[in-house]
This record gives structure tokens, C-alpha cells and sequence, in this order.
């Protein structure tokens, strides 16, 4: 499926949080909103996941207005992990991520149900804490469960905002690594709002550079993330560097205001 935003704006007020925010989004690719806080990344998800309407523009799948779309419908075309989620403290893992099949299941739950929840756990490596309760896990373990959940959901195209704010160095590989297969793999797609520029410079096809609503640069990550536009979008001083393993990005100064 293709999503498609043509000239998104969003305003509170007399404050535009968007301003004519354009680009699309195809299947198997994964596009990373970056930029300072404040720039508009949760704002846009939000808007794409209809949670915040837009003032001015469309934001499309396949042609259809996503506020054309039945919540039922779009609930099953969007997988959307907010920053902060709300859980119930007494609610296990697996029953916290089986939530995330509320479409598809009725009066009872098919054993390929609960086989798809398990699958989806052990590839966050959270299989083993299935039957913790929700208040027993670590802020970064919680974070796992609630993307476990999007993967169950197994919708078209996924929404994540900051998903590896609350993890490690290690997990936030492996969350990155696991998205970008199941990107692959499944023909989906991916829209993530990450702070680390070097997640997004090796994990996305695409790059969107926000700044205070408005999209300073959009293209593939190395023709994107140059030390000139993070001089210009974050006030900061950055040089590449480049061996084996890839590209990285290294800042080095903050520059002074003005």
C-alpha cells in the first residue's frame, strides 16, 4: 500500500506544529522522521494515525482519505506505537499484546491466534516474560511488549514514535534490525521518528528532516544528513566517518544561537 501526504499542515492556534508537509511512503520501505524536539515528528504520526485532524491538506492510502476510512478498517492498515502508552498494571504480557488482535477475534480465540501473539514476542526476544504481568517489567521491556503488539496487529504500514527512546544500545539494534526485516519480508512499511542519526542513517531508505513543522530535506540518508544540514537544522557541528561497517555520523560542537 501506498500513503501518500500532500501539503499537510497542522496549526494550534496562531502555531503551525505542520507546514505543507509532502511525501509518500511505499511498501517495504522504511522512512524516519528526524529533527529537534519540537520540529513536528509525533505531530505528523499523530496526523497520519487521525488522532490529531489536519488543518489543511490529505493524507492518503492507496487513494482513499484516511478520514474517509472506517477506524475499524484503518485500525487493521495502521500498527501506531506512541511514545507513552497506556496499559492496565494487571494485565500480563501476552494479554497485553493479544490486544492488538481485538479486530480479528470474536467470542473466542483460535489457537492461531495466540500462536501469532507468541510469534510476535519472540521477535522482541520477550517470549519468555509472556505470562509477567505489565507493572513487573523495566521501561524498556514494557516499550518491546507495545511494538510486539503493533507486530501482531500485522497491519500495512507502521507508525512509531521514538520506539527505542527507552532502550539500550543493544535493543535498539535489535528492535531496528527486526523492523526493517519484517519491512522486507512482509512488503510493509514504516514510519519512525527516531533521535539518533545514525539509526536513521543506516535503517532507512528514506529521510525526512523536520524543523519546525516545515520538511528541510527529504531523500536517502547519505544525500540527506550532511554536516551542512545538521549545522542547519540542529545547531550543531558533525563530520562523517566511514570504515567497514558503514557510515556514521559524529557531532562534535554545538554552535551558538545566532
Amino acid at each position: 500500500m501506498e500513503l501518500v501526504l500532500e501539503n499537510v499542515s497542522k496549526t494550534y492556534g496562531s502555531q503551525a506544529a505542520l507546514d505543507a508537509v509532502s511525501f509518500a511512503v511505499h511498501p517495504g520501505e522504511i522512512v524516519a522522521l528526524v529533527g529537534p524536539n519540537g520540529s513536528g515528528k509525533s505531530t505528523l504520526i499523530k496526523a497520519i494515525a487521525t488522532i490529531h485532524p489536519v488543518t489543511g491538506g490529505t493524507i492518503t492510502i492507496d487513494g482513499r482519505d484516511v478520514r474517509s476510512i472506517e477506524p475499524i478498517e484503518l485500525a487493521m492498515l495502521l500498527g501506531y506505537v506512541p511514545q507513552g502508552f497506556s496499559y492496565t498494571l494487571y494485565s500480563t504480557v501476552f494479554e497485553t499484546v493479544l490486544m492488538g488482535r481485538r479486530r480479528y477475534i470474536r467470542w473466542s480465540v483460535p489457537d492461531e491466534e495466540l500462536a501469532r501473539v507468541q510469534r510476535s514476542l519472540d521477535a522482541l526476544e520477550m517470549g519468555q516474560h509472556a505470562a509477567k504481568f505489565m507493572d513487573e517489567l523495566s521501561g524498556g521491556e514494557r516499550q518491546k511488549v507495545f511494538i510486539a503488539r503493533a507486530l501482531a496487529q500485522e497491519p500495512k504500514i507502521y507508525l512509531f514514535d521514538e520506539p527505542t527512546s527507552a532502550l539500550d544500545i543493544r535493543y535498539q539494534i535489535e528492535v531496528m534490525e527486526t523492523m526493517r526485516r519484517i519491512t522486507r519480508e512482509q512488503q510493509t512499511s514504516m514510519i519512525v521518528a527516531v533521535h539518533d542519526l545514525n539509526l536513521a542513517y543506516r535503517y532507512a531508505d528514506t529521510v525526512v528532516v523536520l524543523n519546525r513543522g516545515k520538511m528541510e530535506a527529504h531523500g536517502k540518508p547519505c544525500e540527506v544528513l550532511t554536516p551542512d544540514c545538521i549545522r542547519s537544522v540542529y545547531g550543531v557541528d558533525s563530520f562523517a566517518v566511514e570504515n567497514e561497517f558503514g557510515k556514521f555520523i559524529v557531532p562534535f560542537r554545538a554552535r551558538s544561537p545566532g
